[in-house]
Parts: structure tokens; C-alpha cells; sequence
């Protein structure tokens, strides 16, 4: 999102990013060393690995004789090249959820197809904005932590990491944040049972009980897993790894689900197909129990993942279910953040539990969670146009969730700030129907890439809807 590290920042920033990085690609640690907290579960795992100073400890250098000492380099941390569990998926983490981390952030990975290593790329650091609203039950946990953005590698076995407090940020003068570790996430193999997270065994599958109305059972799901999927009820079956698109006209029977008020709304856009969570291979055990709503949707904010374009589009449930883990599992939050994600291709996958349909309260735009939807473009869009066949996506989706809740994606709504870097919290801020990320808080997000495309969107939104 925000640019890192100019070319002009001198001799001493660069002397600093090269101190320890340029490890041979043989010269790996053994992972035993690392001790790595990892989790067994079928469907992924994740491992946590502290990271270490790595550059220059003393508040000044040597000068030359006659002269003064040069100003203190940056601080420095990260990890040498070491071989690791299998993963995916990288992101930082680290303990004050309310620290920014002022610096860059930079991975070589190892690809366990070719064995060769990458070369250093740059995670996102400014990942705060994706996140539960100050002083909501999500927020005041305790689990919740500071993050970059993820970023997507591909099958991977060998990690190198560097972090660098940025010249004249607010970090240089009491250091890094603290508790700082890389978080490895390896999103499962779907065919493989889920697995009871108490004793790691297979659950006994539930099923529906037909003579009571209740879940009790169904073959190969557990009880998390069939809760998630009944709220997609009548839409979809019951274990259901789609919701069908419906045509216009069959679409208005979905507001019922919404709003029983809008019923009979006129401006109802066609439902996309979209891929359930068990479609895309959420671990429900991973997230918090029950689910969450607000009153309505008043507006939709479109976001990048900032994950990477590096990924096919087969591969994309993999990619989500990595995201998710990193959201719950790494960043401490109930649930993944979008309430639904799209692909490069167009397909879209529903997102935080609760139901495609109802007004599910997500943690992606801070400030602005409560009455709105949060889309999520997997990619990143800051220097690359996003394909067409997503935006075109994004238009679907939200003529269909917008005109449940009588929305006209052209217009401008009201929502009331929870608080964040751009709106005091309780001011009442005039949105875009259809807002980019960047519109709510200060971020790069989505890219200006995807950005310039928010205005033909509201345009081809509001035509599915059959708006005038």
C-alpha cells in the first residue's frame, strides 16, 4: 500500500539491509532449532517463529576521527535462511494490536517444487485498517495482534526474513514492535477430515433430524460445519458447496432472508453463484462460535488482500483458507475479516460466517464494520489493473446483497464512524454506496488500480438492478 524505503535514504540504510541477508541458499538452519508452534490439525497449520536482532545494537556508530558519531542505523530483525515445515502463506505479527510497524517487510522463500529461492519480496505492512472497530467485543479479547498483510508464496519449505524500522518513523527511537514473529501458514489439504481440536480425531458426522427441525447429523461434517451451512438454508441444501445464481426475477424471493421489510423490493440484481465456506474448505473449528450481525447494509467497500497476484485460480480456495487462518489463528480475530472474496476469474466465495444474506458483521474497514459488507479482491492492485472478470464480479455481487437491503449502488449513504484514523468516532461520515477501503481509513487500499474502477461498477451495479 504505502510506499516503503526511497532510493535517496544513503549509504548508512543501505549498509543496514545488507547485514545479514545474503545467506548462501544451502546455509539453512534446521528447522528442530527454530522450535516452531505449530498446529496438526488436517485442514492447515501454522507455524510462529520469533524473530531476532539481526543489525546494529548500539545507539551510535563509530565516526571518523575528529568528527562526531553517525546518527544510530535502523533496527533491524528477522531471521537467516532456515528449512521449515511445508506452507504457503507468510505474514508478521506481533503483540500490540494498536502499534504501527513503521518499516519494511521482506521474505525469500524456498519453493519445494523447483528448490530454488525466490527473491526478497515485500509484505505489506500497513494492515491495521483490516480490523475489528475500537471497543467492540471482537477488538477487546485479548487475542488480537498487531499484523502486516499476508502475502500468498506458493509450497514452500525454506524462509529468510528481514524487518527494518523506516528511517525518521515513529518506531526508530523506541524500537520495532515487540513479540515480532513470521507467521508460516500451510492451508491443508481439503480431502482430508476435519479434526476435533481437543484430541485432533474425527468428529462423528451430524446430520439433519428431520421429525425435530435440529441439526443432529449429517455424513462428513461436523456440528460447526453444518451450523455455517444451515444459515445458507433455503438458498442452498444443507452441506452445500455452492449457492446457485438465480436470474433476476427469482432473486427477490433471497430479501426475505435480509429483511422481511424488503420483500417486495424492485431493485434486486441477479445472485451470483457463490462458493460456500464448506465449498472453499473453512476449518470451522478455527473461528468463534455463534455469529454476529448488524441492523442492515447500507454500503459496500471493496478491498485488495494485498496477498500477491501470484496464484492460480484453482488454487484460491487454498489461498482463502490461508487468509482465514491468518486472520483467527496469527492476528487473533473471530472470524476472517471480508465478508466475501472474489478471484481473478470471477468466482465468488462467501466469506465471515453467518449467511450470504444477512447483514454479517465483518472487521475490514475499521470504523466503518457496523451496516456495511466488506468485498475482497484476492490480489494486489497498487501497480496492476485487476482483471475484468472480477470487477465484473464485484458489480454482481453487490446489485444482488445491496438490493436486498434496498441499497442503490449509485447513491451516497450515512454510516456513523467507530473510530479510526480518518473520522472521529460517532461523527456521521457521507459514503459512496460502493466506497473503496480508502474512502473509510487512511490506506492505499484497494489500489489504485482497483480504486479507478469503483465508478463504471456503481454504474453496471445499479444497471443489474434494473435501476432507471
Amino acid at each position: 500500500m504505502r510506499a516503503f524505503l526511497a532510493s535517496s535514504i544513503g549509504v548508512a540504510t543501505a549498509a543496514a539491509l545488507a547485514l545479514p541477508l545474503a545467506l548462501s541458499s544451502t546455509a539453512l538452519a534446521h528447522p528442530a532449532a527454530a522450535a516452531p508452534a505449530a498446529s496438526s490439525a488436517p485442514a492447515g497449520s501454522t507455524q510462529s517463529l520469533p524473530l531476532v536482532p539481526v543489525g546494529p545494537a548500539a545507539d551510535r556508530t563509530p565516526g571518523v576521527p575528529g568528527m562526531s558519531t553517525s546518527p544510530r542505523l535502523p533496527e533491524t530483525q528477522g531471521l537467516s535462511a532456515r528449512e521449515v515445515k511445508t506452507f504457503s502463506l507468510v505474514g508478521v505479527v506481533w503483540d500490540d494490536a494498536s502499534t504501527q510497524l513503521d518499516g519494511r517487510v521482506q521474505v525469500r522463500t524456498r519453493s519445494v517444487a523447483t528448490s530454488t529461492w525466490s527473491e526478497w519480496q515485500d509484505v505489506d505492512t500497513h494492515n491495521s485498517e483490516h480490523a475489528a472497530d475500537p471497543d467492540t467485543a471482537e477488538r477487546g479479547t485479548g487475542r488480537v495482534r498487531g499484523s502486516t498483510a499476508p502475502l500468498w508464496v506458493g509450497q514452500s519449505d525454506g524462509i529468510e526474513v528481514r524487518v527494518q524500522a523506516e528511517p525518521g518513523g515513529r518506531v526508530v527511537s523506541s524500537g520495532l514492535p515487540t513479540g515480532m514473529r513470521i507467521e508460516l501458514v500451510d492451508p491443508g489439504d481439503t480431502t482430508r477430515p476435519q479434526s476435533d481440536a481437543k484430541n485432533g480425531t474425527a468428529e462423528a458426522p451430524p446430520v439433519l433430524d428431520d421429525d425435530k427441525g435440529e441439526l443432529a447429523a449429517l455424513p462428513g461434517m461436523t456440528m460447526e460445519m453444518a451450523e455455517s451451512s444451515s444459515v445458507n438454508v433455503p438458498m442452498a441444501p444443507l452441506g452445500a458447496k455452492e449457492i446457485p445464481a438465480l436470474n433476476k426475477a427469482d432473486s427477490t424471493a433471497d430479501a426475505v432472508l435480509a429483511d422481511e421489510a424488503l420483500a417486495a423490493a424492485p431493485y434486486i440484481g441477479p445472485r451470483p453463484k457463490i462458493v460456500t465456506r464448506l465449498g472453499w474448505g473453512a476449518d470451522e473449528s478455527l473461528r468463534e462460535k455463534g455469529f454476529v450481525y448488524t441492523n442492515r447494509v447500507k454500503a459496500a467497500f471493496v478491498h485488495h488482500t494485498a496477498s500477491g497476484n501470484n496464484y492460480a485460480c484453482k488454487d484460491a480456495p487454498a489461498v482463502l483458507r490461508s487468509l482465514y487462518r491468518y486472520h483467527v489463528v496469527s492476528s487473533g480475530w473471530r472470524d476472517i475479516g471480508y465478508n466475501f472474496a472474489v478471484d481473478k476469474c470471477g468466482t465468488v466465495y462467501e466469506g465471515r460466517a453467518g449467511g450470504v444474506a444477512k447483514a454479517v458483521l465483518g472487521a475490514h474497514t475499521m470504523g466503518f464494520n457496523t451496516d456495511s459488507m466488506g468485498v475482497a479482491v484476492i490480489g494486489t492492485f497498487a501497480s496492476t489493473a485487476p482483471p475484468k472478470a472480477a470487477v465484473d464480479a464485484v458489480a454482481r455481487l453487490t446489485a444482488w446483497k445491496l438490493g436486498l437491503f434496498g441499497a442503490d449502488p449509485r447513491a451516497k449513504t450515512t454510516l456513523k464512524s467507530g473510530g479510526g484514523n480518518l473520522y472521529a468516532k460517532g461523527s456521521n461520515v457521507k459514503l459512496n454506496v460502493i466506497s473503496g477501503h480508502r474512502d473509510g481509513f487512511a490506506t492505499e487500499c484497494p489500489g489504485r488500480h482497483l480504486y479507478s474502477q469503483l465508478p463504471p461498477t456503481r454504474t453496471a451495479s445499479a444497471k443489474l438492478q434494473g435501476r432507471p
